[in-house]
């Protein structure tokens, strides 16, 4: 799908995305916890990119985690952002972000900050050197070895494990485990999403401008690295 066509699927899917997400949110509320201890080193004034919001889950716990940090919140869907908004303000974050609505790469200002979220937002770039320059576009907006926290679906989906893998992530997502709703999932996960072999997507990372990537997270089909901007 191209960019706009993404951004609109998210502007539908915003009003009921956390309800329908709410059965994964045990696998979230781990990602977003690990995240917060890979972060605790960091300056108590630190300032945190995060990419792709969505509705805003990883934004709230590191705001709860440090009272200090502030944040620059970046996402297309403007539904979405709306969401991530509201949460922010029900929660009394609202004064240390700053939301922009759009992708990172039209964000005004150069700003280096301290470390950066992406969570299931490189996946959806299919082209390798687009997303290689996605990278780069987050280390550019990092401090010299500022943090990267990254989570994406990743699988060998040519091998014969990943059809458990599939059939189990699709009981967890959807309920449906039909032969027809697992026909259906790996089609979108071959056509709209850009599922790759776990050591492909660090290695994508790496190129982006990032040291060697270092695993911290996998729940089903979700794999997540940690990587310092490397020194250029």
């Amino acid at each position: 799908m191209q960019p706009d066509e993404i951004t609109a699927l998210f502007d539908r899917q915003a009003a009921h995305y956390d309800t329908y997400w709410a059965k994964t949110a045990a696998i979230r509320d781990c990602l977003d916890l690990l995240t917060g201890g890979l972060f605790a080193a960091l300056p108590n004034d630190a300032h945190i990119l995060c990419v792709g919001v969505g509705t805003g889950d990883e934004l709230l716990h590191l705001a709860r985690q440090n009272a200090r940090w502030r944040f620059t919140v970046v996402e297309p869907s403007g539904a979405m952002l709306g969401i991530c908004r509201e949460r922010a303000e029900h929660a009394g974050v609202t004064s240390r972000c700053e939301f922009y609505q759009g992708f990172l790469n039209e964000l005004p200002g150069t700003h280096q900050h301290d470390a950066a979220t992406c969570f299931l937002v490189s996946q959806f770039i299919l082209d390798n050197a687009a997303r290689i320059q996605f990278f780069r576009t987050i280390a550019d907006r990092l401090k010299p070895q500022g943090l990267l926290a990254s989570a994406d679906l990743a699988a060998q989906v040519a091998s014969p494990e990943f059809d458990m893998l599939l059939r189990a992530w699709l009981k967890i997502t959807s309920g449906d485990a039909t032969e027809k709703g697992l026909a259906r999932m790996r089609n979108t996960y071959t056509n709209d999403v850009g599922v790759l072999p776990p050591n492909h997507v660090s290695a994508l990372i790496k190129a982006g401008g990032f040291d060697l990537p270092t695993p911290f997270f996998q729940a089903g089909l979700i794999h997540g690295w940690v990587a310092s901007r490397a020194n250029c």
